[in-house]
């Protein structure tokens, strides 16, 4: 829980100088703000019905908030708070078992405005209509996790792209039924700041999809595509030549993957180097290119092809402790290694110990 500090403290003392304190609406608004920020979520929400002098506080000042301890009756406790929570950018409500229901969101979305950052993850109960609700009231969304909620379908999906054009973190792990080639076409057309997108375990999507998205999200940093067994080596070679920021690639049990992604991959990261050189010219350089990768259970890889990889982009590494290439389930890539081992072996050989 956050809230913006509103002035200093020496401010709030001297309103309060020669005025007795009698009630609770007596204490100064900045004030109250700052002991808010000192408390945790619940003690919060019993403050906002104390008097209306907190009530204007966290109205006025509270801009991050979590519900996710909330076991009970979450619904219930958002549609009394979202008319008071009008400055709110981060709201939190993950749940372990599922709670919330449209009327929620709707809520949220008539009262929150300036709303940035939204987690729904595992509300299950949730429909198209809290999209449509979302798409009207928060367009202001810079980041949006919807894992886990499979009630959603792919025509919701594609009319919130419409209006919440400034999304650049969308997690729609799990949502089987909302993600399918037309709701990425739609992305990419939409929500060209996408740089973070999870997509593991919708099976319904296919090359044409991940292309319309590498066509339309140049600025793509991560991308998890686990479990996406419909795409093939076009989809990775669509990626390594528009997405030239690209991070993070998730590639789990996407068994059609071959020998051809990888060089796709490798090549783009050559391709891009005198970029990276210009950068550190200009002092910006920030390591760009492949930082994560799983290639488990990708089984049709050779070693010289993901060897490759690991050549072009240093941060990959199989080290111990720094696994950023995971190779899960490919007993045949045990000889692929990063720098990091064939420069010890290399030091080795080179200072090899004096025989006794």
């Amino acid at each position: 829980m956050m809230v913006s500090e509103g002035g200093s403290l020496n401010l709030c003392f001297e309103k309060m100088e020669g005025n007795m304190i009698t009630e609770w609406k007596d204490i100064p608004v900045e004030l109250l703000m700052r002991i808010l920020s000192l408390v945790d979520d619940r003690t919060v929400i019993i403050a906002s019905g104390v008097c209306i002098g907190w009530r204007d506080a966290i109205s006025f000042g509270l801009t991050r908030l979590s519900l996710s301890w909330c076991k009970k009756d979450m619904n219930s406790l958002v549609l009394s708070l979202a008319p008071k929570l009008v400055k709110l950018q981060t709201l939190v409500l993950r749940q372990d078992k599922p709670q919330l229901e449209d009327s929620a969101v709707e809520a949220i979305a008539n009262h929150c405005h300036e709303l940035q950052d939204l987690d729904l993850s595992k509300s299950l109960k949730l429909t198209d209509h809290s999209l449509y609700s979302l798409a009207r009231g928060c367009t202001s969304l810079t980041k949006l996790n919807l894992s886990g909620c499979t009630s959603f379908s792919d025509t919701g999906l594609a009319y919130l792209t419409r209006f919440c054009k400034k999304l650049k973190v969308l997690n729609l792990c799990g949502c089987v039924e909302a993600v399918s080639d037309n709701a990425l076409q739609a992305i990419g057309e939409n929500c060209s700041q996408m740089q973070s997108l999870n997509l593991g375990w919708c099976e319904k999507i296919s090359d044409d999809g991940v292309m319309s998205l590498a066509d339309g999200c140049p600025d793509l940093r991560s991308l998890d595509l686990c479990g996406c067994v419909l795409i093939t080596d076009e989809s990775v070679v669509a990626l390594a030549n528009r997405c030239v920021h690209l991070r993070s690639l998730g590639l789990y049990y996407c068994r059609n993957i071959t020998d051809r992604a990888m060089y796709s991959l490798a090549q783009s990261g050559v391709k891009n180097k005198h970029e990276m050189w210009r950068s550190v010219k200009k002092g910006k350089f920030d390591e760009e290119g492949l930082r994560s990768l799983n290639i488990s259970q990708c089984t049709y890889l050779t070693p010289s092809a993901v060897q490759a990889v690991c050549d072009t982009f240093p941060a990959l590494h199989t080290c111990s402790g720094r696994h950023s290439l995971v190779m899960s389930g490919c007993l045949n890539l045990t000889s692929v290694h990063c720098a990091c081992i064939l420069q010890a072996h290399r030091t080795h050989t080179a200072f090899p110990h004096p025989a006794h």
